[in-house]
């Protein structure tokens, strides 16, 4: 009988042990936590279409009460709520205008080495954001632009020194580097049979040219995106030269020079830039942001009382390490109907050229063409050698002979569409996180690139 007290005993120890065992478990399984700051943009969103092994399933997330938060937490919603592949986060909602001040204080209050924030809104205190966020100890995954003004240039430099300080990661979501066109342009032009060498061009036929084109009225995750009213209001969205320009300034770094340190002091120098409108009608207005008149904030950019002048288009003339490079944007109110955002490159090489195009001969869809230059050597010949290589990587790849050379052949299994990509470059992001680090040139190019973007619109200021 005096046994039994003793077995209790065990079998209490034993209970304790194995609820302490599932709990480290637990834990180990959720290296790291999102928060979500001030969600204004459907970016934000993105990053939660998909799940993440070693990534906790309730998010905190904190914001002033507003339509931007209910937005995004609709859009959390429908993912959770999907037929196909649901996803099951927990949205942890605080509310208040000293949103950032709250999530500071939790941080000192609560042991979370893994947090990690995202951060995808009004871009115009984004930067002070994050410099504060990267000094309390958080790492931050925070969408383009991460700085829409060249004052503001320096702060985002120390940024990354704090970083490297506390030892946590500060990222931004190139998504375009997952853009299947665009990586096997990329790959390509790495194989000197076929691409030869990459040409230095002229400012008139710059050796890389890249150009987008977007649409403020959309259709994101199947419906049609509401827009808040800031997001045409340049000073807190970014001119267009600072915005999704920052996504073809990191193309051009990423193709030309793969895996590269680029030294914004020594390796860029600009040669033009400028900048020009989109205007917009009142009732395109409504449209988008289901707003009936606009607000104060953007009256100085209204014209005849009824016309919205929104800086939403820009170009950038550059050399990088000698090489010229074109970069531009341009936002259309709405794309014709069955198309979409678009987006044209070429990389100039000494045997052949890589162009995407995405018009309506490729049913809007970006589609690489290799074509030979004039005195060009066997490029056929070459492509026999050089296909398998790219095959390893990319499997199911194959090239089409057409009348200007070749077209590449890319299986639909790689065609995963730009919402997709944000769930690739999280990924990578988590890759990095558990690793500690992230590769030696990604940091010095981020700062290369928003030295570029930032002292472009200077430059096109200025005319």
């Amino acid at each position: 009988m005096k046994l039994i007290p003793a077995v209790g005993s065990l079998l209490l120890a034993a209970l304790v042990t194995a609820c302490q065992s599932s709990e480290k478990s637990e834990k180990s399984m959720a290296d790291f936590r999102l928060i979500t700051l001030d969600p204004g943009h459907f970016h934000a969103a993105l990053v939660q279409k998909t799940m993440y092994e070693g990534v906790d399933s309730t998010v905190h997330v904190y914001a002033p009460d507003s339509p931007d938060l209910q937005l995004h937490l609709d859009k959390i919603e429908g993912y959770n709520t999907r037929a196909e592949n649901p996803t099951h986060w927990k949205e942890d909602v605080y509310k208040g205008a000293d949103f950032l001040d709250k999530m500071l204080a939790d941080k000192r209050s609560v042991a979370t080495a893994g947090d990690v924030v995202v951060m995808a809104g009004n871009n115009r205190l984004k930067t002070d954001y994050i410099q504060k966020t990267i000094g309390a100890g958080f790492n931050v995954l925070a969408d383009k632009p991460m700085v829409i003004s060249a004052s503001n240039f320096d702060k985002l430099k120390e940024s990354f020194a704090t970083a490297e300080k506390n030892k946590v990661l500060l990222y931004d979501i190139m998504t375009e580097r997952y853009e299947i066109s665009t990586m096997l342009q990329r790959a390509f032009s790495l194989q000197s049979e076929v691409f030869g060498t990459l040409e230095k061009g002229t400012p008139d036929k710059p050796a890389v040219t890249k150009e987008s084109v977007h649409h403020f009225y959309k259709n994101v995750s199947g419906s049609i995106l509401t827009r808040p009213a800031w997001f045409m209001d340049v000073e807190q969205q970014g001119e267009g030269i600072v915005d999704v320009t920052t996504h073809l300034v990191d193309l051009v770094q990423w193709e030309c020079f793969p895996e590269q340190t680029i030294d914004y002091q020594k390796d860029i120098s600009l040669t033009s830039a400028r900048r020009w409108t989109t205007d917009m009608s009142l009732s395109q207005f409504k449209a988008i942001t289901k707003q009936n008149a606009f607000p104060d904030y953007l009256k100085k950019d209204v014209v005849k009382d009824s016309i919205l002048r929104v800086y939403s288009n820009g170009e950038i003339n550059y050399t990088l390490r000698g090489v010229h490079a074109k970069v531009s944007v341009t936002w259309a109110y709405k794309a014709p109907e069955g198309a979409g955002d678009t987006h044209y490159s070429i990389m100039r090489g000494t045997n052949a050229n890589l162009i995407i195009r995405q018009g309506a001969e490729q049913k809007y869809k970006p589609t690489l063409y290799i074509e030979p230059v004039a005195g060009s050597k066997d490029i056929a010949g070459a492509l026999k050698t050089v296909l398998p290589k790219i095959q390893q990587e990319f499997p199911g790849v194959e090239v089409k002979k057409i009348a200007s050379g070749w077209e590449v052949v890319i299986p639909e299994k790689y065609k995963e569409g730009h919402e997709a990509h944000f769930g690739r470059v999280a990924q990578k992001y988590i890759d990095y996180l558990k690793a500690g680090k992230m590769p030696a040139w990604e940091v010095p190019n981020m700062i290369a690139k928003y030295y570029t973007t930032t002292q472009a619109l200077e430059l096109a200021k200025k005319k």
